[in-house]
């Protein structure tokens, strides 16, 4: 039982580096400050080891203790809680719907608190309403940041080569920097739960958990880039590094105290306020946001769900209810989950044509931002 709790955990953070991890360099990859997708994934996969172990202690500490007492955590309750994280991370991506790794990690931790009866549900309060604030300031100021951008772009125009260059390395250099908030903030997601059981200590969950998110990152982030980088090339490059530097910034305080954030949420609403700063209130009217809504809402519940069903189950011995309420909390969620699908996949698609120098964009209509 100890060596598939370990196993899954390890999984889940290749998982990790994979998806939220490696797109960390996707406006730097897109926009051409660095042109080979191995060298992109090597440096987040470098940043994102160097992040997690020498910061990502207190957010381990939260997810394995500051939600439900370690003390009620056994290796089977481990074994649930990352199953249920891994599986509706899984459904979602099938779907097509960004998720945040924390916000399921979480609820699978808080179901599994409900099943033993105790959850710390001051400190829970307070996690899901830094859900809330993270997310929208880093719209805020990235909205703030998008119009003094906006003002002074035009006059970037004919920057000479050195200029430029000294531009992108600014890009890759908030690439990095966002790789190291997110190995800070999401390795604690795999390995939180095995610390609660004493599978691992923290200082070995960190390690072993930086570990499988480069490689995750490395061997498995090159679609994942890709998506990213054609879905933000559509920024300039100053707008690139405005969205990277917002959203790590929150996230990498965030995770200083010890506080699971969703990391997805806080860079697509860093595009949003980018995006309202050119096109206004008109942002607001497209469906991605409604996709968004949903996605916080029904994620963490959906894994909250799973855990406390499954451990239910095993307590009383009985598995056709549990059968019987997965299935129609699975089939709820693909429900809620499919119909944004296309309008999401449709909205990510580039509709700038790309940036040939920075600051100088063709065809720019003033109005298309993702």
């Amino acid at each position: 039982m100890v060596l598939a709790a370990w196993l899954v955990a390890m999984f889940f953070a290749a998982n990790i580096g994979a998806s939220g991890t490696a797109a960390s360099m996707g406006a730097a990859y897109g926009a051409g400050a660095v042109r080979r997708k191995w060298v992109a994934l090597f440096l987040v996969s470098v940043f994102a080891f160097l992040g997690a172990t020498t910061g990502g202690g207190r957010v381990v500490s939260t997810i394995s203790n500051g939600i439900v007492p370690s003390r009620l955590v056994t290796v089977e309750i481990t074994l649930i809680v990352l199953a249920a994280a891994c599986v509706t991370l899984f459904v979602s991506n099938v779907v097509g719907v960004p998720l945040s790794t924390s916000e399921v990690t979480v609820g699978a931790v808080v179901g599994a608190g409900l099943a033993v009866g105790h959850v710390h549900v001051a400190r829970l309060a307070f996690i899901v309403s830094m859900w809330l604030v993270v997310p929208f300031l880093s719209m805020t100021l990235a909205f703030l940041l998008g119009l003094a951008v906006r003002k002074i772009e035009p006059s970037l125009g004919s920057l000479s080569r050195p200029a430029v260059l000294a531009l992108q390395a600014a890009l890759l250099a908030s690439g990095c920097y966002e790789a190291f908030s997110a190995g800070m903030h999401n390795v604690a997601n795999a390995v939180g739960p095995l610390v609660a059981a004493h599978v691992l200590t923290v200082h070995a969950g960190l390690y072993w958990g930086a570990l499988f998110v480069a490689i995750g990152a490395f061997a498995l982030g090159g679609r994942v880039l890709d998506t990213n980088a054609k879905r933000i090339t559509s920024l300039s490059v100053l707008q690139g590094i405005v969205v990277s530097v917002t959203s790590a910034s929150l996230v990498l305080a965030a995770a200083l105290g010890g506080i699971p954030v969703p990391q997805v949420q806080a860079t697509t609403l860093a595009i949003f306020g980018v995006g309202q700063s050119h096109m206004g209130l008109d942002v607001w009217r497209q469906n991605i946001v409604r996709t968004i809504l949903k996605t916080w809402l029904v994620s963490p519940l959906v894994a909250m769900l799973a855990s406390y069903l499954v451990i239910e189950a095993a307590a009383f011995g009985s598995y056709v209810p549990l059968l019987v309420s997965i299935g129609s909390v699975v089939v709820a969620y693909l429900y809620w989950s499919m119909r944004p699908r296309t309008a999401w996949r449709a909205e990510r698609a580039p509709q700038w044509r790309s940036v040939s120098s920075a600051g100088e964009r063709q065809g720019l209509d003033g109005r298309d931002i993702f």
